[in-house]
């Protein structure tokens, strides 16, 4: 039962992360850093708080009374990571729901799994796994084979990509993905899943958070909530940097006042993208609780992500007009990355 539980809660967290850029979707008259923001305040400092609050009364005392070095690298994590979540957007907005998501979501597969795996070769902590562990167990080179799986399917991908810029006219690639450009694209899914890997140190570095909310009788289910409100702030700092150096850039601060613009829509869609992207980690911390076996969450997590993101890459036809062979090609790609996905299940559980 206890398994079954932690399958639904990683469903429905999966689900939320491949949904949340839909409410964007329906932003009319604003840049993609006015709206970006604006749900960015309430998927790192609104609802954060409001969980823990709901969760763990009386998290501020926990992160008040915390080791102060101990917030300072749980925020660094935080920042770094920023970066990831920025770029994660980035790639959907240059490669659509579809593209974007398979490819993005396949780095931060692979690089989430060799990154820490290469950090604590050099850096050894007792019960992590170092990339020396990795090649010296059978259940470690199974491992490295579902990334390098992770990566073809990746390659398969970009391909069809740029089948598909090949293919279209420049209006039929505008109405499937408004700013279409795989070159922009692939350089941000890179970087997105290199940087994403932070999440789990920043979860690593405030463990102390968790364990005295344990401690003071919480429930463990919850446990994770206090770490995220110190992490996302971190999250929220690099953010919302970039997102002012845009609107000062592209003169787009009127946004958010702009008459012509539906003000009151753009801020509901906007909130709603905001609170949905939290929820993946809302859920994905229960999920975890209840299989008690992190590699494994963060594999069932990604696929059902993936799945998510191309039902509604599907759903926005984003790949309506290629050729039969283009389309081919990104189901290969898509269907290649959750073999990977299956393949580091198998590897972690050996």
């Amino acid at each position: 039962m206890e398994s079954i539980l932690g399958v639904v809660f990683h469903s429905i967290g999966g689900f939320a992360s491949g949904s949340f850029y839909m409410p964007y979707k329906k932003v009319k008259g604003w840049s993609w850093e006015s709206y970006w923001i604006v749900g960015g305040l309430f998927s790192w400092l609104i609802v954060p708080p409001l969980a823990a609050w709901l969760t763990i009364p009386g998290f501020e005392e926990i992160i008040k009374t915390t080791s102060p070095d101990v917030i300072k690298l749980t925020i660094f994590f935080g920042l770094l990571w920023g970066v990831g979540g920025l770029t994660y957007g980035l790639g959907v907005r240059y490669l659509g729901m579809s593209l974007g998501n398979s490819v993005t979501l396949g780095f931060c597969s692979a690089f989430g799994a060799l990154v820490p795996a290469i950090y604590y070769a050099f850096n050894p902590a007792k019960g992590k796994t170092s990339i020396v562990d990795m090649a010296n167990s059978y259940g470690g080179r199974i491992v490295l084979l579902g990334i390098a799986v992770c990566l073809l399917g990746i390659y398969i991908c970009g391909r069809a990509g740029m089948m598909k810029e090949r293919e279209l006219s420049t209006e039929e690639k505008q109405k499937s993905v408004a700013e279409f450009n795989v070159g922009k694209g692939l350089f941000v899914a890179i970087v997105s899943g290199i940087l994403s890997a932070c999440f789990n140190f920043g979860i690593e570095a405030g463990k102390p958070m968790a364990e005295a909310a344990v401690q003071t009788g919480m429930n463990p289910l919850y446990q994770n909530n206090v770490i995220y409100v110190v992490l996302l702030w971190g999250g929220l700092t690099t953010n919302f940097i970039w997102c002012m150096i845009l609107n000062s850039r592209n003169k787009s601060f009127g946004d958010y006042t702009n008459p012509k613009s539906p003000l009151t829509k753009n801020y509901i869609f906007s909130a709603l993208a905001g609170t949905t992207w939290f929820l993946q980690f809302f859920f994905y911390g229960m999920g975890e609780s209840k299989l008690g076996n992190g590699a494994s969450s963060w594999i069932l997590h990604m696929a059902t992500i993936i799945l998510t993101a191309n039902f509604w890459g599907l759903y926005f036809k984003e790949w309506k007009s290629v050729s039969p062979q283009t389309f081919r090609t990104i189901v290969l790609g898509i269907a290649t990355i959750l073999l990977s996905v299956v393949i580091v299940g198998i590897g972690n559980s050996l």
